[in-house]
């Protein structure tokens, strides 16, 4: 009992104790793509708010459904804060046109006002994918990475996360929050 009283005032300290800044782990560029709408979207639309990115394409007949509806799942769980923003960005930009991207989209009752859909030039999305987000080529072959992306208002990379790992959304959500205090 007596180790257990002396114990308490340490996890109280510890739980004062503030954790320190999630890493910069690199700056996205200012892009322009073309959204599901079909019209213009830039990172103007993004900056200013905590975002969410991935790769993805809609006729993938591996990860991409279990990532898009983690995307939703995402969306549902950050509702009460309208303010976080989700990217898709297409590694299949021949096949994903907007009106494709568009279906998808319904199919996984994204929020437009949140959740965006990008597809673009081949070498533009490719620039982004490999230089600009560390993940993968968009170069025809289908191949990308399963991870997500974490970027702060000011376009910088915060984190990755592999979406099939256990814990996955869980930590996702608890950077997001970090992130958020960070801004108070």
């Amino acid at each position: 009992m007596r180790t257990l009283a002396a114990l308490l005032p340490l996890f109280a300290l510890a739980s004062c104790v503030s954790r320190p800044p999630l890493p910069v782990l690199g700056q996205v560029p200012e892009f322009e793509l073309t959204a599901q709408d079909g019209r213009p979207f830039s990172t103007r639309a993004l900056d200013g708010h905590i975002w969410v990115a991935n790769f993805i394409y809609t006729t993938c007949p591996g990860p991409c459904p279990m990532m898009s509806s983690q995307m939703h799942q995402l969306q549902e769980k950050t509702a009460a804060t309208p303010g976080i923003r989700l990217v898709s960005f297409t590694v299949d930009p021949a096949h994903d046109t907007p009106p494709v991207l568009a279906e998808y989209a319904k199919h996984f009752k994204y929020d437009p006002a949140r959740w965006h859909f990008l597809t673009g030039e081949q070498a533009r999305l490719n620039d982004l994918g490999l230089n600009a987000f560390h993940l993968n080529s968009v170069d025809g072959s289908l191949i990308h990475s399963t991870r997500f992306v974490l970027v702060d208002p000011a376009r910088r990379i915060r984190g990755y996360y592999v979406s099939g790992e256990e814990g996955f959304l869980p930590n996702l959500l608890r950077d997001i929050r970090r992130l958020e205090s960070e801004k108070s």
